[in-house]
């Protein structure tokens, strides 16, 4: 398989240091967090914890709309957003496209609008492509690929002036079906790097995507395929966006095998090493679908959760065919400080056009440790002075935190008054008023005892 995998730091340690996860328990080497960010997304940190506490996933607090897709070129069926910040401005990028009884009622265009927020979008007049004998619309690609077209900006630091914003989508000329990719100076004005798909494995009807990775320093596209009449995910990887590895399938280790539509797959910006996916679970049946998240720590075994995130009671009109898609984008938005924007589709088919909403998490805030009661981690190493953590305590609720050898035995003086309230980077003081670098580079484990509440991630660093 070539593809990327990030380092595992799994070996051997004594007997009394056991992963308990899974129903067979080995022995595990302690795990080396340095001084970056990690998320309780899964029980890779996990050693044991009480039969009151879980992973629990959270769901995102519905905001406002953002976008109409009111213009002709677009319509009810507009689709395959994607959104993130470049500098001072934010872009999007989606399909203008529009049905009547469910065939399409005029051809594909790429549209693309941009927003000093993150949430009031203009649709700029970019004098590009023709519509109807006009060019005062915002078509920013005409041609192929305008079924799924998937722009980013290139974060590869060797990236070339002219090649700065890329994309990828499908094509299927006669003899030539598959993934193209594009390239562009400004966002704008777009030109294929290459005549012939570049990407042939794999069924490419929904949004695939591609992004540079910051930890394993390659290209990383993440496409759609059928398993057994399934659709699902494919993964493969680049070094120059043009010539691609053979695709791997991801893995779910327990989770139901269940239709995948698109993926909204990326790096989380904060922590990296953790990719982060908002898959959309299709239904056939009904042919309705729903987000849910799923996170990984080598690109292609993934933790799948199966409540959706964004259900379809959420507001409005997300219980029709195809009407409650996660669009591919994580922003943060200015003045909106530890909060996270997503954005979802609603009334696809059901009228004249389609709408954007906007939805926030707190920061880190996909997965929380829950309940009432002890959480034990596996070994950790770690840099820094202080430990921070993202939590919050419901009413009466109380976070205590203590740090432990690697055997578990409590450290003296490493235990902190319990924690209540609410604080997505609260540095933890120690009773004793040591600080955490005290035991830097040396096997330790947290011990958080929980009693209604909630944490979501935690990080050493200096102070």
């Amino acid at each position: 398989m070539n593809a990327p995998t990030y380092r595992r730091l799994i070996g051997t340690i004594p007997a009394l240091c056991l992963f308990a996860c899974d129903s067979t328990a080995v022995a595990v080497d302690a795990i080396e967090v340095g001084s970056r960010r990690e998320l309780f997304v899964d029980r890779h940190l996990i050693d044991s914890m009480s039969d009151g506490v879980q992973l629990q996933v959270q769901q995102p607090e519905p905001q406002q709309v953002v976008l109409v897709t009111g213009e002709p070129w677009e319509g009810n069926t507009c689709a395959y957003y994607s959104i993130f910040q470049d500098g001072d401005i934010y872009r999007m990028y989606y399909r203008g496209s529009h049905a009547i009884d469910m065939k399409s009622a005029h051809p594909e265009v790429t549209c693309y609008a941009e927003s000093k927020d993150g949430i009031h979008w203009t649709k700029p007049k970019l004098g590009l492509h023709e519509w109807e004998g006009s060019k005062e619309n915002n078509i920013v690609w005409k041609g192929i690929g305008t079924h799924c077209f998937v722009a980013f900006r290139d974060a590869n630091p060797d990236c070339s002036a002219a090649a700065r914003y890329k994309a990828i989508s499908r094509g299927r000329p006669l003899g030539q079906k598959g993934l193209y990719v594009f390239q562009s100076p400004d966002g704008i004005h777009w030109s294929l790097m290459k005549d012939e798909p570049v990407i042939t494995q794999g069924y490419f009807d929904s949004q695939n995507l591609a992004f540079w990775d910051p930890v394993t320093k390659q290209y990383v596209d993440y496409h759609r395929t059928f398993t057994n009449k399934v659709r699902s995910i494919l993964m493969c990887t680049s070094d120059d966006f043009v010539t691609w590895s053979e695709p791997v399938p991801l893995t779910y280790p327990d989770a139901p095998n269940q239709h995948l539509y698109t993926n909204a797959i990326r790096p989380y910006p904060p922590a990296p090493h953790i990719r982060i996916g908002f898959p959309t679970r299709y239904m056939p049946k009904t042919q309705q679908v729903e987000p849910v998240f799923m996170s990984s720590r080598d690109g292609v075994t993934f933790h799948r959760f199966s409540d959706a995130v964004i259900p379809q009671t959420a507001p409005e009109d997300r219980d029709g065919n195809r009407s409650n898609y996660m669009t591919n984008g994580l922003v943060e938005l200015p003045g909106h400080p530890n909060e996270l924007s997503v954005y979802a589709t609603e009334a696809y088919y059901t009228g004249p056009d389609s709408r954007v909403r906007r939805f926030t998490y707190r920061k880190d805030g996909f997965v929380a440790l829950h309940g009432t009661g002890d959480v034990l981690t596996r070994p950790l190493v770690f840099d820094g002075n202080v430990l921070s953590l993202n939590y919050r305590c419901a009413a009466g609720g109380a976070i205590g935190v203590q740090l432990c050898d690697a055997g578990g035995v409590p450290v003296p003086g490493f235990k902190c008054a319990p924690l209540t309230g609410d604080d997505t980077d609260h540095r933890i003081h120690w009773l004793s008023g040591q600080a955490s670098g005290k035991l830097a580079g040396k096997k330790i484990r947290l011990l958080l005892t929980l009693k209604n509440a909630d944490v979501f991630a935690f990080q050493f660093v200096d102070e």
